[in-house]
């Protein structure tokens, strides 16, 4: 009889075990996207900015996931590094780090975004929250040294790190007016869909490196 009750309690308990694995396994994968107009969705209406739009695409190729919209407009990387801790909630398992562009439009020095940038990292490797680098490139109005200067940060930052690095934000985008708004700087709903439809594989490897749906 106390076998029976031994054996009775040890299937209850592994039976357990494999409930709560099973939970853990099915938790939504968080995911914050954090960067700054680009991220935050400026000029478009509810549902069209990156964030819901890439939630939309992972979760028609069935991922669990939510993505959270920490980006706001005007945001330089200075602004970045000193709101993270607050931006990235705790539960978060991987961060699109977007920032850069509002350091190069004011021509601010690439040592100072590359800083802040891998502050950002060191940050997130601490808290042991996954990255995938979402690089920016400089325009060629600012002259070729700062753009060899600016358009370098991301490459290196992305190699000392380890982490995955998606060369430029805006590929397929720059320069398309058909997929631009009238400011020929920002994404219109068209622009939107294709950058989440480049960089939608990057984001996938990520979440299957972190162990994701």
């Amino acid at each position: 009889m106390a076998f029976k009750h031994t054996l009775a309690a040890a299937l209850i308990l592994f039976l357990g075990v494999c409930g709560a694995i099973s939970s853990a396994r099915a938790e939504t994968f968080n995911i914050v996207g954090f960067g700054d107009s680009l991220t935050a969705g400026f000029g478009l209406g509810p549902g069209q900015g990156f964030t819901d739009r890439l939630q939309a695409a992972l979760k028609a190729k069935g991922h669990d996931v939510a993505v959270a919209n920490a980006g706001v407009s005007g945001d330089t990387t200075s602004g970045g590094l000193a709101r993270l801790d607050w931006s990235v909630p705790d539960g978060t398992r991987l961060v699109i780090v977007e920032l850069g562009a509002n350091d190069m439009l004011r021509g601010v020095s690439p040592d100072i975004a590359e800083r802040n940038l891998d502050a950002m990292l060191a940050k997130l490797r601490e808290r042991k929250i996954a990255v995938l680098l979402a690089g920016m490139r400089a325009a060629p109005n600012l002259g070729a040294g700062y753009q060899k200067s600016f358009d370098a940060i991301y490459p290196r930052l992305a190699m000392k790190y380890d982490v995955p690095l998606y060369p430029f934000f805006l590929d397929g985008v720059a320069g398309h007016p058909g997929l631009q708004l009238e400011d020929g700087l920002h994404p219109n709903p068209k622009g939107v869909d294709a950058i989440v439809e480049r960089i939608l594989p990057s984001v996938e490897k990520a979440i299957a490196a972190d162990g994701g749906a």
